[in-house]
């Protein structure tokens, strides 16, 4: 008896089914780009806000030196004799200002070029700058004055306000410490930005500042 052998043709696809596949194929391509930019856009926020939380840290470490070395009460003025010794005033308050920046762990630790300026200035009530009042300390690595044994990485570059016209007595002064940085971004991120056209899409502009009142204590700097 002869075995009949049927023999089975393939079955035709679907031309829906390869549409399906197509779209999810056009669907993955164009998900995974902005999963992946938002995913370096969570990454450098909290990057850039690590590095911003240690500028409030520094500017409010200077602030908090700067309202301690006051006069105290004693004659004011920049002879000899007078408080405070404003030779050691404003390098005690850059001091703190670095010793911050600087500190193990720190953000930007190696990255104290990208500071050039700190500002120590008298300010007003809503924290604005008071007129020409500021000293101005720019970056110059290893230049500054040697406070604790160590030069500090700053050099005064503009005196406008002398550390021995700061009045602590009521109403006391108000001084500011204000720090301009420019970070630079360590994802992805900034070189999408910069394919886009955003200027300087690699970098951002950040400003940092603390402002206290000078206290009245007898805390005479040099005296």
């Amino acid at each position: 008896m002869t075995a009949l052998i049927r023999r089975r043709r393939p079955s035709p696809s679907h031309p829906g089914r390869r549409r399906s596949q197509g779209q999810g194929l056009v669907e993955f391509a164009v998900l995974v780009p902005m999963f992946m930019l938002l995913l370096m856009g969570m990454l450098e926020f909290g990057l850039a806000f690590s590095h911003h939380q240690t500028l409030q840290y520094a500017t409010r470490e200077g602030a908090r030196a700067g309202s301690a070395l006051s006069n105290g009460g004693g004659k004011l003025g920049c002879g000899f004799g007078q408080s405070p010794n404003k030779a050691v005033v404003d390098p005690q308050i850059i001091a703190a200002v670095e010793r911050v920046l600087t500190s193990d762990g720190s953000p930007v630790k190696d990255n104290l070029s990208r500071i050039p300026t700190i500002r120590i200035y008298l300010s007003n009530a809503d924290g604005s700058q008071n007129g020409g009042n500021v000293n101005v300390w720019s970056y110059n690595a290893g230049a500054g004055p040697i406070v604790d044994g160590k030069h500090l990485d700053y050099t005064q570059t503009s005196v406008a306000w002398d550390a021995c016209n700061r009045n602590a007595n009521p109403p006391a002064m108000a001084l500011g410490v204000r720090l301009d940085y420019t970070y630079r971004m360590q994802t992805g991120l900034g070189a999408i930005l910069g394919m886009f056209g955003q200027p300087g899409g690699g970098t951002l502009a950040m400003q940092d500042k603390t402002i206290m009142n000078i206290n009245p204590t007898n805390l005479n700097a040099g005296s």
